[in-house]
């Protein structure tokens, strides 16, 4: 038998105890719960430990030991979350073109969700690390779109979506995607890809991010930042094995794993990219 999502420890674990209708305003509110309670890290790619994507390991991992994950456990734990609350929902997959040329030819390595909701077509992201989605996107093109964060807009042409956001006046594209719904194989391979390919920058440098109402937590392996909506950024290097666990515990919540090389990975990150 497949295991059934505890939505009541899922909303627990986010901090939810608001309406439960599902509706645009739920959906909306739970979004920006989750990214705000539940961060972004990559620890177990980083110490070489297997990403499953069963729910119920996602779901011992993510909301029981208070750990966070990836785009593929993310997405994946709300879309069964909203499946419980009665949402018509499904998964899509994208080429992540972050901090690329936007004519790059990448892999196809990213998740995210579709919500059909009162005649109408969502987007929803949790997973997108420093640049998860706060809400719930309208599938529109071509209109600028408030969020609890920056705003977003999406792209169409030729068949072809890009999500974008708008970071100091400039338009950034996240990622690129078709709207053609994926079944659970295409994540498993995928993921298979990021948490092992020798060449997966997920292997060789820690990335942790979280999302608040008014603030993106970032840490890039000893460097941690905070960027304040619509203000200035905050730069620090963490010194040591100490001031990366702490930060990682105490800004954004993660219980760490008692892992064996978790201090050796850690004194072993660089102070910069």
């Amino acid at each position: 038998m497949s295991h059934v999502i505890d939505l009541n420890a899922y909303l627990r674990r986010i901090g939810y105890d608001g309406s439960l209708k599902s509706d645009l305003a739920t959906l909306r509110a739970i979004t920006t719960a989750h990214v705000a309670a539940i961060p972004f890290e990559n620890l177990n790619p980083l110490l070489r430990l297997p990403v499953s994507l069963e729910l119920a390991d996602i779901e011992r991992k993510l909301v029981h030991e208070h750990r966070g994950g990836y785009c593929f456990e993310q997405n994946g734990l709300l879309l069964e979350a909203l499946r419980a609350l009665g949402y018509d929902v499904s998964g899509l997959i994208a080429r992540v073109l972050w901090m690329k040329p936007e004519d790059a030819m990448v892999a196809q390595t990213h998740m995210l969700l579709r919500v059909e909701l009162a005649g109408e077509s969502w987007l929803v992201d949790v997973g997108f690390g420093s640049m998860a989605l706060s809400g719930a996107l309208r599938l529109q093109p071509d209109i600028t779109q408030s969020t609890g964060n920056e705003p977003f807009r999406l792209l169409h042409q030729h068949g072809e979506w890009r999500m974008q956001a708008q970071v100091k006046e400039e338009w950034r594209t996240l990622y690129r995607f078709d709207l053609q719904p994926r079944p659970a194989i295409d994540y498993v391979v995928a993921n298979h890809y990021t948490s092992t390919y020798p060449e997966s920058h997920f292997l060789h440098g820690l990335i942790v991010a979280r999302t608040l109402s008014d603030r993106r937590l970032g840490l890039r392996n000893r460097e941690f930042v905070v960027h304040h909506t619509g203000g200035e950024s905050v730069r620090r290097v963490l010194e040591g094995v100490d001031e990366i666990k702490q930060v990682m515990r105490e800004q954004f919540g993660i219980r760490l794993p008692a892992h064996a090389d978790l201090d050796r990975k850690l004194a072993e990150l660089p102070a910069a990219e």
